[in-house]
């Protein structure tokens, strides 16, 4: 009997090559500063790829790429895999290497690769670390102050439906489902209901029911605070401290229903906001933490950029950071004028070296 086949996945593959020109120029990017590229269509979605020459690793510098989607996902998420290496630019039979190879050094070819499912628009993957910079320029890869990386984006595509007549197989007609039995829906009614919960969390005075398992599926901290070797294992009452009741229910809400009501219906939400960004930082809630950096990237105002930016330094946001200092640039006077601006001087006063190389960057 011969073997059948069919595709269980389709894929779609595009390979760009970059050129850094100017190398020497982005040594001086700050360390959470990124260079995009381009967008780029691969597999029905744009795509970018951010480069940084100032990723740290084991105490060193190294240049690394990331790949970032745009686009919104049209189904849960998009499986990309993404490769990257550097080539050399010039011929050079001395030095025993051609236009267009890949650069080897002791340890091999100096590419490397990985896979990610983006679940979002501007979900980033991780950064993929090529070398040390001092190897690459010790390699003799730098050539008139640049270099070229070629990096390969390869998508898993939907695959189309099959065609019934041809395979006379008859489909029932799916019916569509409803949002008031969705997944979401039903846990909030968990928890507002508090059915079954095991577990009352006390907020300021504050109580809430909740269910340990959700919570600890849903945050590494409650997973090593309710099943690991912590005090709370067997506990029914927690106590939560240095948070609002408001903001730890907002979480809450958010860790049973991936919804944040308060960051829509509110007209001027930046004050929840913040509060919500280091609450989602502090408990691991890595979606969260990443709406809230949009929606404080889309409502920079002298009045709050500081603090936004005195925030966006504590808790390891880069693109809220570049939002807000090139904010802060922009209108230096005003911000300058303001009792946040101040404040940020004395919690972040390492941020003065972003702010001055971007007033400097401006006038140039």
């Amino acid at each position: 009997m011969g073997a059948s086949f069919s595709n269980l996945t389709d894929a779609a593959c595009a390979v760009h090559q970059f050129k850094i020109n100017g190398y020497s120029a982005t040594k001086s990017m700050a360390r959470t500063d990124t260079l995009p590229s381009k967008r780029l269509a691969v597999g029905g979605y744009e795509w970018e790829v951010h480069y940084t020459p100032s990723l740290v690793v084991d105490g060193g510098y190294w240049i690394a790429f990331r790949l970032v989607l745009l686009s919104a996902p049209r189904r849960n998420d998009v499986k990309a895999a993404f490769r990257c290496r550097l080539l050399y630019t010039s011929s050079n039979s001395y030095y025993g290497h051609e236009r267009g190879a890949c650069v080897r050094d002791s340890i091999g070819n100096v590419e490397g690769q990985m896979s990610h499912a983006f679940k979002r628009a501007k979900e980033s993957s991780g950064w993929i670390p090529l070398r040390k910079r001092n190897d690459v320029e010790a390699a003799r890869v730098i050539e008139n102050d640049s270099f070229t990386a070629e990096c390969t984006i390869t998508v898993v595509t939907e695959l189309p439906e099959p065609d019934t007549a041809k395979t006379n197989v008859v489909r029932p007609p799916i019916p569509p489902l409803s949002g008031l039995h969705s997944l979401h829906h039903d846990l909030g009614e968990l928890l507002s209901k508090a059915t079954g919960f095991d577990v009352v969390l006390v907020v300021s005075g504050e109580t809430f029911a909740a269910h340990k398992a959700i919570l600890a599926s849903r945050s590494p901290v409650f997973m090593a605070q309710f099943f690991g070797p912590m005090k709370e294992t067997h506990s029914q009452r927690v106590e939560i401290v240095d948070m609002e009741a408001p903001i730890f229910g907002a979480m809450l809400r958010f860790m049973y229903t991936d919804m944040v009501p308060e960051l829509e219906l509110q007209e001027d939400c930046t004050i929840i906001t913040q509060h919500l960004l280091a609450a989602a930082d502090r408990y691991g809630l890595d979606t969260l933490k990443s709406m809230c950096e949009d929606k404080l990237c889309d409502g920079t105002r002298v009045e709050t950029a500081a603090t936004t930016l005195a925030l966006a330094e504590q808790h390891g946001c880069p693109k809220l950071k570049a939002r807000c200092v090139e904010f802060i640039a922009a209108n230096l006077d005003d911000v300058m004028a303001t009792e946040s601006y101040k404040h940020l001087m004395t919690s972040s006063p390492l941020v003065l070296n972003d702010l001055l190389r971007a007033v400097r960057g401006r006038k140039n």
